[in-house]
């Protein structure tokens, strides 16, 4: 039996509610007055309890969708047989024909959005390889993830048909949660034309709150997202009643899921502000509108969107700027004994370890040994701690086609040798170009080196990459003429010289420790012993 779970009536005035969590997923079993989910009203945030034993079979309206009161929220079985975890979907008891009935649980695959390290939560579809019944093979790639870390590849697990994409592209998911099914018999099931119908009936009682001013009543609107962060219209009533305004929200911390500021966070905010604690309300100021051109797109303009890449970097190296207190020096480097080395050498390197040999594990070597000489370079900055580490965890910045840039880190590269740098270099370039990383690699590195070089420039001024307090470019190697002592005489040579360029954080880094540090690169990689390599 199909019993449907309505939006409840939360008072006489209360005409809609916003489901703010769900605390079961679809074929969950739910016990009767077990909640099940969370909704939020202009008066009262609310969990409601299933109405009876039984499996969740349909959700209508997902987080942060708004319906009417009375509206159908999501459907329950509550038929015994149906509600065991190996009952079927209702969609198979409805099917008349046999070869079109919906997939067993060993038939239809539920791929879950993966779990990308331990401090990745979620999970963004940034593109769709596969189509609603399209044919896969296992370990195909059928779509791709993108994370706060790394982006990535998923394949799939099995051969078959994709019969149902729940998230779809720019689409987020919490790790674990199914993205899509897979079945296995090479047919689409039944139910993918009975879903297509349920999707129809859920858009005609709810609607999706936009980031954007949405209507109260005719005569009154009232904004639910500010700056993408989400508020509760009993939050945005008190907050009005309160004098709080938007900017003031967005300061509060919130306790809630994802950091929802709940009733108690701003109780709490406007008792401090009264105690003297907490911000006053600023006057409303008129501010002169930014002068910036708007573009729109017709003859001779593209308007292309960002690809979640572009975006991250974009608000990383913002977020740099306004933490750091970025400062620049540069020093040039004598390159004579590695160059011949390589020279001498290059043919023999890859006969042995199978990779291209280059200045990047010397001049990683050099780093290091400075690094350990100068460890405040590689210390983070906490408020107002120095966080001392102990370890080299060194950054390589990866340039990704077609207009991409990661940064893996090295683990515990002061314990390599210089070959076994050059390996794991390689290695991490390789993976990041083929979207083989994993957050793992791209977190908790305390130092990076970022080689510009490869693309020909002399040097240049990098950006620290958060949480660290320095950031070492790398100059192309060119040969130039020089002035060098020769028994007592300046004469002029013909030098393969590079240029160095340290950006360091001022806060904690300052001129005399950021010249020191440079010099000792410097003077490692003059005078590097390539006897024991």
């Amino acid at each position: 039996m199909r019993e449907e779970i309505l939006m409840p009536k939360m008072g006489e005035s209360v005409m809609e509610g916003t489901l703010i969590k769900w605390y079961k997923k679809i074929g969950d079993t739910v016990k009767k007055d077990e909640i099940i989910f969370e909704i939020s009203t202009d008066k009262v945030d609310t969990e409601v309890p299933s109405p009876a034993d039984g499996k969740l079979v349909e959700i209508f309206l997902h987080e942060n969708e708004t319906a009417e009161i009375g509206s159908v929220i999501a459907v329950l079985e509550t038929d015994g047989e149906a509600a065991s975890e190996k009952a079927p979907e209702p969609e198979v008891e409805k099917a008349e024909d046999p070869e079109t009935q919906a997939q067993s649980g060993e038939e239809l695959v539920d791929i879950p959005m993966p779990k990308m390290g331990e401090s990745v939560m979620e999970g963004t579809i940034i593109k769709w390889y596969k189509q609603v019944g399209d044919k896969v093979k296992k370990d195909e790639i059928i779509f791709e993830i993108s994370t706060d870390k790394v982006d990535t590849e998923v394949p799939s697990p099995v051969d078959g048909v994709l019969a149902e994409i729940i998230f779809g592209e720019n689409e987020t998911a919490e790790v674990g949660k199914v993205v899509a099914k897979i079945s296995t018999t090479g047919k689409l099931p039944a139910s993918v034309e009975q879903k297509g119908e349920s999707e129809e009936y859920a858009k005609a009682f709810h609607k999706t709150v936009e980031p954007e001013l949405v209507e109260k009543d005719e005569s009154e609107k009232r904004e639910r997202f500010v700056s993408n962060r989400f508020y509760s219209p009993l939050v945005l009533n008190i907050a009005k009643k309160e004098n709080v305004s938007i900017d003031e929200l967005a300061r509060i911390k919130g306790t809630g899921v994802n950091d929802r500021v709940r009733k108690n966070d701003i109780l709490k905010y406007i008792e401090e502000r009264k105690a003297g604690k907490g911000a006053a309300p600023k006057p409303a100021v008129q501010k002169a509108a930014p002068v910036a051109p708007k573009y729109e797109k017709g003859e001779g303009v593209e308007i292309i969107p960002m690809d979640n890449i572009r975006k991250k970097i974009m608000h990383h190296m913002i977020a740099s700027r306004d933490t750091s207190v970025h400062v620049s020096e540069m020093m040039e480097v004598d390159m004579t004994v590695i160059h011949n080395y390589i020279e001498k050498n290059r043919d023999r390197f890859l006969r042995e370890e199978n990779i291209k040999l280059t200045y990047m594990p010397f001049i990683s070597m050099a780093v290091i040994k400075a690094l350990k000489d100068f460890p405040l370079m590689n210390a983070s900055v906490d408020g107002e701690n120095i966080v001392m580490k102990k370890y080299v965890n060194l950054g390589i910045a990866v340039a990704v086609e077609p207009n991409g840039l990661i940064v893996p880190n090295i683990k515990n590269a002061d314990d390599l040798s210089l070959r076994g740098l050059a390996r794991s270099i390689n290695e991490i370039a390789t993976k990041a170009r083929t979207k083989g990383l994993s957050p793992d690699d791209v977190v908790d590195g305390t130092f990076t080196l970022t080689n510009y070089g490869v693309f020909g420039a002399l040097f240049g001024n990098p950006i620290i990459n958060q949480p660290e307090v320095g950031i070492l470019g790398v100059g192309a190697v060119v040969k130039k003429p020089v002035v060098v002592e020769l028994d007592g005489t300046d004469v002029i040579a013909i030098k393969p010289m590079m240029f160095l360029s340290l950006s360091h954080d001022h806060r904690l880094v300052d001129g005399l420790l950021g010249g020191k540090f440079l010099k000792s690169v410097k003077e490692t990689l003059q005078n590097f012993d390539v006897s024991g390599i």
